[in-house]
């Protein structure tokens, strides 16, 4: 007998992306129908993206208000909405396994938009966009960069930008770094390991594209942490993309080319007994989750799976070691802060909530909805209105700090979100309180330069 919902954890089922039958496009739209009509019967997840209402909208208007009244042409318009940030998944849907429904919505608009990327549907412009390592290769070259930030700020540049790129010209767009991150980053001091019950005494910097190429400042202030508390530290000794805006495209043979390159050097690093930390959730995520899903029997891939780590789930797991310097010389005020939707499918808990409440003269008030950003979705021209939309009750939230007025700072772990919302800010007159990483917040907490 069918029940209404879950009473169990959601469960995961491996991705069968290598079976010829994954790119059946005429089983995947009968797989579609399926789960629309599921999800046009219960519509919890409204309030959660574009996707399902575009899809309650198809439904609503369709001669018989049911599924069978859509065309099945129209489908796309559901999965182009998707941006995978899981919530749906984790946080709403009553139907995920080990429900009988069998209901997975994120992985099946991956299994569409793999379709569409095979079929040669998707433009020039959205993969150049989505090749992060091609674009950031400019970084750390100091005449090109300085001159490419510039010109990336006229307006015909970004004219050209949304005509050839697709990307929508009052979209904030990061600048590229003057010096990469791999590049400037210092060795570690030779501080003793110090293991502990719950964590490895050294860490494996796996940098990030965007840390890399665009805002090394935040994987500096990491590394300034982790010195502050004695922990030895290396950088990665080679690394490519975690393959996130690859998979967000239904592009898998890219995404199979970075797990390539990454997992067998990670691996090393999970053998010789050391955490592994990336600094943007989506990245981490990556090796946390989609890599492990799309090679179960990949014990490599597993290896890993295990031994990456959230920077802020790292440190707190180090705080009940008892291994966690929590002296703090720097008040922070009051903090808006957001925990990103790749953050909250980790299932770490509130984490980064934990720490900034741990120094003195804080005020942490903390937001769980989606910034509307979600990696290159909000800076393309078709959605970036959209994700201004998705995002404006956050940013109307943060922007009301609950010991009254205006924050002092706002914050999220993803650093593209944390943009997105000082422009959602912006746009809405809601004031011009400075934006910083949580790790930045911390190495000023600690008083270090």
């Amino acid at each position: 007998m069918a029940t209404e919902g879950n009473l169990q954890a959601p469960t995961r089922h491996a991705i069968d992306w290598k079976n010829p039958d994954f790119y059946n496009e005429d089983a995947a739209l009968h797989e579609m129908e399926r789960i629309f009509d599921i999800c046009h019967g219960c519509r919890r997840c409204v309030s959660l993206c574009g996707a399902f209402p575009t899809l309650f909208d198809l439904v609503d208007e369709s001669k018989t208000g049911e599924i069978d009244g859509v065309d099945r042409k129209d489908y796309m318009k559901v999965v182009d909405q998707c941006y995978m940030c899981d919530l749906c998944y984790m946080t709403k849907c009553p139907y995920v396994p080990p429900h009988e429904f069998n209901l997975d919505f994120p992985h099946t608009m991956l299994r569409a938009k793999a379709i569409k990327f095979r079929k040669g549907e998707v433009g020039a412009g959205e993969k150049f966009l989505s090749s992060t390592d091609v674009h950031g290769q400019f970084a750390g070259i100091p005449i090109v960069v300085q001159v490419a930030n510039a010109v990336n700020k006229t307006k015909p540049a970004r004219a050209a930008m949304q005509k050839v790129l697709g990307v929508d010209k009052n979209a904030w767009l990061p600048d590229l770094a003057t010096k990469k991150f791999r590049s400037g980053a210092p060795e570690s001091p030779p501080h003793a390991v110090k293991d502990g019950a719950k964590t490895p005494g050294k860490v494996a910097i796996y940098s990030t594209c965007y840390i890399n190429y665009n805002e090394p400042g935040i994987g500096h202030d990491l590394l300034k942490v982790l010195d502050h508390n004695e922990v030895p530290y290396v950088l990665v000794e080679k690394e490519k993309c975690c393959g996130m805006p690859k998979l967000e495209l239904g592009d898998l043979a890219s995404v199979n080319a970075s797990k390539e390159t990454n997992i067998p050097v990670l691996a090393k690093y999970a053998r010789d007994g050391y955490a592994i930390l990336s600094a943007v959730p989506s990245c981490t995520l990556m090796f946390k989750q989609e890599l492990p899903l799309m090679y179960p029997a990949d014990a490599d891939v597993q290896l890993v799976k295990e031994h990456m780590w959230d920077p802020f789930e790292y440190l707190m797991a180090r705080k009940r070691d008892g291994l966690l310097k929590t002296e703090f010389s720097t008040p922070l005020g009051k903090v808006s802060y957001q925990i990103p939707c790749h953050g909250r499918v980790q299932n770490i808990g509130k984490k980064t909530e934990e720490m900034l409440r741990m120094v003195p003269g804080t005020s942490v008030h903390t937001h769980e909805r989606c910034s509307g950003h979600a990696g290159t979705f909000g800076v393309k021209v078709p959605y970036h209105q959209q994700a201004m939309k998705i995002g404006k009750p956050l940013f109307k939230a943060m922007a009301t700090h609950r010991d009254g007025g205006l924050p002092d700072v706002i914050s999220s772990d993803c650093p593209l979100g944390g943009h997105h919302i000082a422009q959602g800010f912006e746009v809405n007159n809601l004031g011009t309180p400075p934006q910083k990483h949580p790790l930045t917040l911390i190495r000023t907490a600690y008083g270090l330069k």
